[in-house]
């Protein structure tokens, strides 16, 4: 379990939040990750930012990885960073408040999701919104020793989502570098996305993997649990390791409660 986080926005989602660190902490897991756990909010009340902290505290479970404000998630949002008005508004409150809420429980990983194109939008002043919103995330993660990452998403299921190979994300991330000179941008290798995008997941953990700053699993297709689908699950672990990365894996994968760690005891 040493090298396994959960993911608390797509696991154990039949308990309150406050009451799935425990839960996790239960199943054998030290480390969680999650989407921004207010969807609808991006500075919630000091006392529920107080509260998971706290739930999080006695469970003896780190928090390892968190999205920024990103809108409704699973479902139609996908970000907010690059959508013009009032989502980019709020992506850019809810840095400071996400920075702050990471560092304090030391999470050192923080991943912006890019955003859908907008109805009527120019999508080069959505590219450009992006980038000032993405340096200015940058920065604030810079401020807590964490670094940024970036996602792609999988076109079937984000049509709108410009963001959708890891060769796009890989070079999103060094545009943000380049632009802050902090270096902190990094690939958020997400395998269940690529996969389902048709990206040969051994070429792109070779290609990627020694510069990701995290990687999600699920299975493909279905999005659940190691062996509910066609991936071999033994391969890619054992290529990350050959590939030097030694980071956390999230386990962000739909699974009934009876099945969702036998893979592991297997």
């Amino acid at each position: 379990m040493d090298r396994f986080a959960v993911n608390l926005s797509m696991l154990f989602t039949e308990l309150p939040l406050l009451d799935r660190p425990a839960a996790a902490a239960a199943a054998g897991f030290t480390a969680v990750e999650m989407w921004w756990p207010w969807p609808g909010t991006p500075v919630p009340d000091r006392d529920e930012l107080d509260a998971l902290a706290s739930a999080l505290k006695r469970a003896g479970t780190q928090l390892v990885a968190l999205n920024f404000y990103a809108g409704h998630l699973p479902g139609p949002d996908r970000g907010a960073a690059s959508v013009p008005g009032e989502e980019s508004a709020r992506f850019r409150a809810n840095t400071a408040v996400a920075t702050a809420f990471a560092g304090a429980l030391g999470c050192r990983a923080l991943n912006a999701l890019y955003g859908n194109r907008a109805d009527g939008a120019d999508p080069r002043h959505q590219d450009e919104l992006a980038l000032e919103n993405l340096a200015l995330a940058a920065r604030a993660a810079a401020d807590v020793g964490a670094v940024l990452l970036i996602e792609a998403l999988n076109a079937a299921e984000s049509p709108h989502y410009p963001i959708t190979s890891s060769a796009r994300a890989a070079r999103l991330a060094e545009t943000v570098n380049a632009v802050t000179g902090l270096d902190n941008a990094r690939l958020l290798l997400d395998l269940y996305h690529l996969a389902v995008q048709g990206e040969d997941l051994a070429e792109t953990i070779a290609l990627h993997a020694a510069r990701a700053g995290h990687v999600q699993i699920a299975d493909a297709p279905g999005r659940g649990a190691p062996g509910s689908g066609s991936l071999d699950f033994p391969d890619v672990f054992a290529r990350l390791a050959k590939a030097g990365y030694g980071g956390w894996i999230g386990l962000e994968y739909r699974a009934a409660p009876a099945d969702r760690f036998t893979w592991l005891r297997r």
